[in-house]
């Protein structure tokens, strides 16, 4: 099958630039999500939010009217009015219709937010874009100030006037029109808008947070002085099995791992049945898909439970403990507090600041011990409840017999098994070269981890015969240690031996490196179908640099890793924003995965709860397609085909998409 593409051209005039708010315009589910307008919405009381953060705001008040358009007002500072010294543009317009542009970038002391959910200087201009309407009041300097904005371009330009308020009365008040063509649903959300207005509330103790639903003509008011625990008593459904443990923590002036304000508020309550509460938050923002820092809190009790079983000698024999039995049935909320947090995209559905495992963990694992040791009886009660569901779970885990793999095959000499016998939790990383492999070795958890080092490139078998594999050593003992054979077809494939539930490849993160990880998966694609079918099969990121960056204000040395040459960048340019000079970073460039360390390898490509692991999956394209693409890729006798399909789209290799 041919691949070469007949019509259409790419010249000069194909590149087209968007300018100002087009992107988010062009392609919206990049910058928010898009089944409803309540995300733009919040981002407008995220604002909000960090002014009450920072210390500056008592009172959030929402209207949601009836023609579907949201008013949010803080008595706040006020956004600045006045103009921008290098834009040359007013302040508050230069918010409302710039990306990347705000007052949260500046994260060294005495910046205008030193904690704050809004990092990259999109959200609000992302509702603008999305919105037919956006009108912005400003009180501040004893002025009052507005400017209106349609489908993100100003049409009433600013204008002040001496304020009806007295000048103490500072604050801002935004109403957005969403527009309907980008969303789903041009509706938003009732029953969600008052959980996010009723947690943040919660969040802010003290703050007073004011809901006016117009539609049904009723207020709502909600001002939390019992914290966290009154909030997570009143969701549950059913009487924990000890009293909720709740507490904080947070860096000092002398911390040397953390900048001083960093840490964590949390509750934590476990029922032995009925549904879960599980809530996180980041700096005030919701994080429905958790992250690094629900990591550190499931670590943090995890520690505290079994030093305490250990201490007490309440251990059964044959049951080892994990953190999934002492998190599987405590419903928690945790707010914490980074400096400059890391998210998952702009939606910042999920936190991924490898630092936050460590730091949220810090702080709860010793409290928690010493409540335990405090509450004997209380802790007793816990550790039955945890050995209960470790026996569960080992009672109804698929095992497999370690000794073993398919038939009768001895498992290769240089794999270094795991412990566990449940499939599904065990992990195979196939790595590149036997010194990363020593390295990988170390950093792993033998728990459930192993390690089949690779030496040398494996054979292309793209155009192999399924009985010539196990020719080659290296083929021979990847299917001995995964315990399948090669199958053609994906419904021909055996797996009730599988002795791992995911098979992660490890490779440099070069070139080189690349080409590896394309010849295991031409191999895994072509001769064990059935694998990726089932989505065993992942590719491991190790970072291809390391970035130390001295201690500056608030902020202790930390080491940051980057991927690739262009998140390099990005971090460069980030850093440069927080003033630290490009001379004083000490950047070093991994040449292979054997020159990291163990704990570095661990941190960044085996720690389930900090690497970057990709599923590999078929995706949308058939697989007669992706057969042909494959065909000309790595057939011997398609050089030509190469050189054609790399002269028409090798120019697209860097391309910023």
């Amino acid at each position: 099958m041919s691949t070469r593409k007949t019509t259409g051209s790419y010249v000069e005039s194909s590149v087209r630039v968007l300018k100002g708010l087009e992107p988010v315009k062009e392609r919206p589910g990049m910058y928010t999500l898009t089944c409803d307008p309540l995300h733009i919405i919040q981002e407008v009381i995220d604002n909000s939010s960090d002014e009450v953060l920072a210390g500056f705001g008592t009172k959030i008040e929402v209207w949601l009217h009836k023609d579907n358009s949201v008013t949010v007002e803080d008595n706040g500072r006020g956004i600045p009015v006045g103009l921008h010294p290098t834009e040359h543009q007013p302040v508050v317009e230069l918010v409302f219709t710039s990306l990347h542009a705000g007052g949260k970038f500046d994260k060294t002391s005495g910046g205008a937010y030193a904690f704050s959910g809004g990092l990259h200087g999109v959200g609000v201009s992302v509702t603008n874009a999305l919105s037919r309407r956006m009108e912005v009041t400003v009180w501040r300097d004893g002025l009052e100030s507005t400017i209106a904005f349609e489908n993100g371009f100003t049409v009433e330009p600013l204008k002040s006037r001496k304020s009806p308020r007295r000048k103490s009365e500072t604050g801002t008040r935004v109403t957005a029109w969403p527009d309907p063509k980008y969303f789903d649903s041009p509706v938003i959300p009732v029953d969600k808008l008052v959980r996010l207005l009723r947690s943040k509330a919660v969040l802010m103790p003290g703050c007073e947070v004011i809901f006016h639903d117009e539609t049904a003509g009723s207020d709502q008011r909600w001002r939390y002085e019992g914290g966290l625990g009154e909030y997570l008593a009143s969701e549950m459904q059913f009487q924990p099995v000890i009293p909720a443990f709740e507490a904080e923590g947070f860096a000092g002036p002398e911390s040397d791992n953390f900048s001083e304000g960093e840490g964590a508020s949390w509750v934590v309550a476990w029922t032995e049945e009925g549904g879960l509460v599980r809530e996180s938050y980041v700096n005030l923002i919701p994080t429905p898909d958790g992250g690094t820092h629900e990591s550190g809190l499931k670590d943090g009790l995890f520690q505290a439970v079994k030093a305490f079983i250990d201490a007490h000698q309440l251990a059964v024999k044959g049951v080892k403990l994990l953190p999934e039995d002492v998190f599987s049935r405590a419903s928690f909320v945790l707010s914490c507090k980074m400096l400059d947090p890391q998210f998952q995209g702009q939606t910042k559905d999920r936190l991924t600041s490898r630092d936050a495992l460590k730091l949220v963990s810090t702080f709860v694992a010793p409290q928690f011990e010493f409540w335990l040791n405090d509450h004997v009886e209380e802790g007793r009660k816990l550790a039955e409840l945890v050995i209960h569901q470790a026996q569960r779970r080992q009672s109804s885990a698929p095992r497999i017999d370690r000794k073993k793999s398919s038939g009768v095959a001895v498992l290769p000499g240089k794999l270094t098994d795991c412990e566990s016998s449940d499939t599904s939790r065990n992990e195979l990383y196939l790595v590149e070269g036997d010194s990363a492999g020593g390295s990988a070795k170390v950093g792993r958890d033998k728990e459930f981890q192993a390690v089949l080092p690779l030496r040398g490139k494996i054979l292309n078998t793209w155009e192999v015969a399924q009985g010539r594999l196990f020719d080659s050593q290296i083929i021979h003992d990847i299917a001995t240690a995964i315990g399948v054979n090669p199958h053609a077809a994906a419904a021909e494939g055996d797996l009730s031996h599988l002795r791992y539930g995911k098979i992660c490849i490890l490779a440099d993160a070069d070139v080189d490196g690349s080409h590896i990880q394309v010849l295991l998966l031409t191999l895994f694609f072509r001769h064990f179908p059935a694998l990726v079918e089932a989505g065993h099969v992942f590719v491991a990121m190790p970072p291809l640099f390391r970035v130390e960056v001295p201690a500056r204000g608030r902020r202790p040395a930390r080491r940051i890793y980057c991927l690739d040459d262009r998140e390099l960048a990005r971090t460069q340019q980030k850093l440069a924003k927080e003033k630290i000079a490009p001379e004083d970073l000490t950047i070093a460039r991994f040449k292979g995965l054997g020159e990291m360390s163990a704990s570095e390898l661990g941190e960044t490509a085996l720690n389930p709860d900090t690497r970057c692991l990709l599923p590999i999956s078929w995706g949308d394209v058939d697989r007669a397609s992706t057969s042909a693409v494959m065909t000309m890729l790595m057939g011997h006798k398609e050089s030509a085909s190469r050189r054609e399909w790399l002269e028409r789209y090798g120019d697209q290799a860097n391309a910023d998409v």
